[in-house]
């Protein structure tokens, strides 16, 4: 079986871009909630798990009952994210994030739902978002559920595995890393401040379910809107792609922007195949009139 051939890039989108002027069109005048996905992050350096660029080699994000039910699986996803989280902490909004807090600012863009766990609409200044997968800023007990910010325990864990970032690797979606077998007998994970119990990153992991709250309060903004904007997200998992279904059925306008399939891609009314980066600061100057 040949290699598989790499992804090719979008050409650049303008202002003048047939695609990008129906978008303005279909939002202007509307309230719109925009759906996030990993390939809004992919511009600050974070990877994505089915991204042109990730499709072609195989990625085992870490399962829900394994790491609930296995003290080997929560050793090797810590040793990894220890490794992974300096960089993954690092990064920054990129393009697509300010636009998206522009838009909000200037009254464009109702709220944000997003995928993702890395906090970058926050930084970029957006105000109203619903984090449907959580976000690995903070750590929760699988005991007592009590809490303690990531970064406090970055600290902790060094100290119990002293040289452990020596180690060179390659960075691996929502904070992980990969790392050889014989590193990770060695590590020594940190347990819960308060109780000693098992530590989890307060994210969903794959296999997991997202909190019914979380899933009314974003079918709630959703209802608030006017139209539904999909940007960097496949919606192959069904915590992303509900949304779209009942944008569908409440036959509310629908765009698409993203590299790539997308599921559901038939259900939307104007597609753009572009990098967020490039397209959502030109939405955000169309629609304010700049």
């Amino acid at each position: 079986m040949g290699a598989m051939p790499a992804p090719v890039a979008p050409a650049t989108v303008s202002s003048q871009s047939p695609d990008v002027g129906a978008l303005v069109k279909l939002l202007r005048g509307r309230r719109t909630v925009v759906l996030t996905g990993a390939g809004c992050s992919t511009e600050s350096g974070i990877p994505d798990y089915r991204g042109p660029g990730t499709r072609a080699r195989a990625r085992n994000p870490i399962q829900h009952m394994e790491f609930l039910q296995r003290s080997e699986v929560r050793a090797r996803y810590w040793a990894r994210s220890l490794i992974g989280w300096p960089r993954f902490s690092s990064a920054r909004p990129n393009a697509a994030h300010h636009a998206l807090a522009a838009m909000e600012r200037d009254g464009h863009v109702l709220g944000l739902i997003t995928q993702n766990v890395d906090r970058l609409h926050h930084a970029a200044g957006s105000s109203r978002i619903i984090e449907l997968h959580g976000a690995l800023a903070e750590v929760r007990c699988l005991s007592c559920d009590g809490r303690e910010p990531r970064v406090a325990l970055q600290e902790r864990l060094l100290v119990l595995n002293p040289g452990f970032l020596e180690h060179q690797v390659e960075l691996r979606p929502d904070g992980d890393a990969e790392l050889p077998v014989e590193a990770v007998r060695s590590f020594r994970a940190a347990d819960c401040l308060h109780c000693g119990g098992a530590l989890k990153p307060d994210v969903v992991f794959f296999g997991d379910n997202v909190p019914r709250p979380k899933v009314e309060a974003a079918f709630s903004m959703l209802e608030e809107g006017d139209a539904l904007l999909v940007v960097g997200s496949s919606l192959a998992v069904f915590s992303g792609y509900r949304f779209l279904l009942r944008a569908a059925e409440r036959h509310m306008p629908i765009g698409m922007l993203n590299i790539g399939e997308c599921r559901g891609e038939e259900l939307a009314d104007v597609r753009v195949e572009a990098r967020a980066g490039d397209a959502l600061p030109l939405l955000a100057e169309a629609l304010s009139g700049r």
